[in-house]
């Protein structure tokens, strides 16, 4: 079960079995991240299936903010290096761009992008928009709609709200794209990492610029 230690819009840790200040661990990403004071930690536990732990850094170090959260990963687990058609989400540290959804901008620091039917993802290889959101209607879109080819409408259920993944950010055609945080439709996913919608509502409001998400094995 997910398991919240706290509010993740307070930020605080505040259940009296949390670990206090002094005792907790530094976090296995803590030297890969740079000055970056929020890190959502992704862990496989196993197949499709991982941990997620919500990290902020203050004047006491890194803390908890929400642990032990179910999250649900590529069908065909995790790889160091992924590519397009896989089904595996990518293994290491990750910008947290922006933040899109079919609902309303529920709050937080990052830009947020409503989206709709006009909404894609440009997963065409031979696009030089590949990996970018791009709006157009369907007929007139300059880069190939046909989900064959990777591309994604983004007015679909499981982006009711979702947080892009600064994956392939160089888009090289191949290397992937796609990737984000998004709401479970409670299975595997074909590269993303997905969590129940109000937790991830409770971490968009939380995120600000610079946040990471560390994904690993």
């Amino acid at each position: 079960m997910r398991r919240l230690l706290v509010s993740l819009c307070a930020a605080v840790v505040a259940l009296a079995s949390a670990p206090t200040a002094a005792a907790v661990d530094t976090p296995w990403f803590a030297r890969s991240v740079g000055n970056a004071t929020q890190v959502i930690s992704v862990v496989g536990v196993g197949g499709s299936k991982a941990k997620m732990d919500v990290w902020q850094r203050g004047a006491r170090g890194w803390q908890p903010v929400g642990v032990g959260i179910d999250a649900w990963i590529g069908a065909n687990g995790m790889a160091p290096q992924t590519h397009d058609g896989e089904m595996k989400t990518p293994m290491g540290i990750f910008t947290l761009d922006f933040a899109f959804g079919t609902a309303q901008n529920p709050g937080g620091g990052l830009q947020y992008v409503q989206v709709g039917p006009d909404h894609w993802w440009d997963g065409d290889m031979k696009s030089p928009t590949y990996n970018t959101m791009q709006v157009c209607k369907k007929a007139q879109c300059p880069f190939d709609t046909d989900p064959r080819s990777g591309t994604e409408n983004l007015n679909i259920p499981q982006y009711k709200h979702a947080v892009v993944m600064g994956v392939n950010k160089a888009r090289v055609p191949g290397n992937g794209g796609a990737f984000f945080l998004h709401t479970t439709d409670g299975g595997p996913t074909a590269g993303c990492v997905a969590i129940d919608d109000a937790t991830l509502v409770q971490i968009i409001r939380w995120l600000r610029p610079g946040a990471l998400i560390a994904v690993a094995k």
